[in-house]
């Protein structure tokens, strides 16, 4: 009995200061680092970042932190934390190299979160995609396309070219092209044009529509009709304008010129 409680007596002096030493660091460590990354919390939502982003650099910084309390922990009870650091560092960079795909995905969704070039619910054409903005995530971000298909395109790919934010700006220039004959009354078409952009009250006052003359074609007169209308106008009053140019057109005795083809046939005498 004696024995047992010298050798419990001897382990405590002899271990006992560095397992209070490992357990003050893990302690005091872990509060350490919940203060830090409380901190940067506060500092990020002041500065009004992404959350996405705050909650992506909020754990990778715990993590780090929690990281290095647990080797210097280590280090209370006489672990070689020199070694044991090396070799995490050796497997970081073996992981690394293992997924440096998705790793350049990630360095691409920080970009995005970041530089914000476009942001949840934008119409986009990026990555060889086009359709509104659903979700953008640490590695890809998510598209739904105008025929409501969900598609997952990489960061990298998005990142690695050109990005159009349709979304981007409150107006947008709609522009369309109407080919006239060469026997029609130019004045006429032009007063038509004017006539049916000054009835559509989505079209904008500010900048001045333009409408002129701007090529003498093969077989047709062409007018550029350029209007200003607000973003998500768009397409309705692309088309509304289309299909009245038509009807008045016809109403009015324009013709629109459509390719066609004359047959001839010689007949020759047997």
């Amino acid at each position: 009995m004696e024995n047992w409680q010298e050798t419990i007596q001897n382990g405590l002096a002899e271990y006992g200061p560095g397992l209070l030493g490992f357990v003050a660091v893990l302690v005091i460590g872990w509060g350490v680092a919940k203060a830090i990354t409380g901190g940067m919390r506060k500092a990020m939502n002041k500065a009004d970042v992404d959350a996405t982003l705050v909650g992506f650099v909020l754990n990778l910084a715990y993590m780090g932190l929690m990281a290095l309390v647990v080797i210097t922990a280590l280090g209370q009870i006489g672990v070689n934390t020199t070694s044991f650091a090396a070799i995490i560092g050796a497997a970081g960079l073996a992981i690394g190299f293992a997924l440096q795909g998705s790793l350049g995905n990630f360095a691409a969704g920080v970009m995005l979160i970041f530089f914000r070039p476009f942001k949840a619910g934008d119409f986009v054409e990026a990555g060889g995609v086009a359709g509104v903005v659903e979700d953008i995530q640490v590695f890809a971000t998510i598209i739904r396309t105008g025929d409501n298909k969900e598609i997952t395109v990489p960061n990298g790919s998005i990142t690695g070219g050109s990005i159009t934010n349709y979304s981007a700006k409150p107006t947008r220039r709609v522009d369309m092209v109407f080919g006239i004959g060469y026997g029609d009354d130019i004045k006429q078409a032009k007063q038509i044009l004017h006539d049916l952009v000054a009835a559509d009250s989505r079209i904008l006052a500010d900048p001045p529509v333009t409408i002129a003359i701007s090529e003498l074609a093969d077989s047709s007169v062409n007018f550029v009709c350029r209007p200003w209308v607000n973003s998500g106008d768009y397409w309705p009053v692309r088309f509304d304008i289309t299909e009245n140019v038509k009807l008045e057109f016809d109403r009015n005795g324009i013709s629109i010129p459509f390719p066609q083809t004359d047959v001839h046939v010689h007949q020759q005498s047997a």
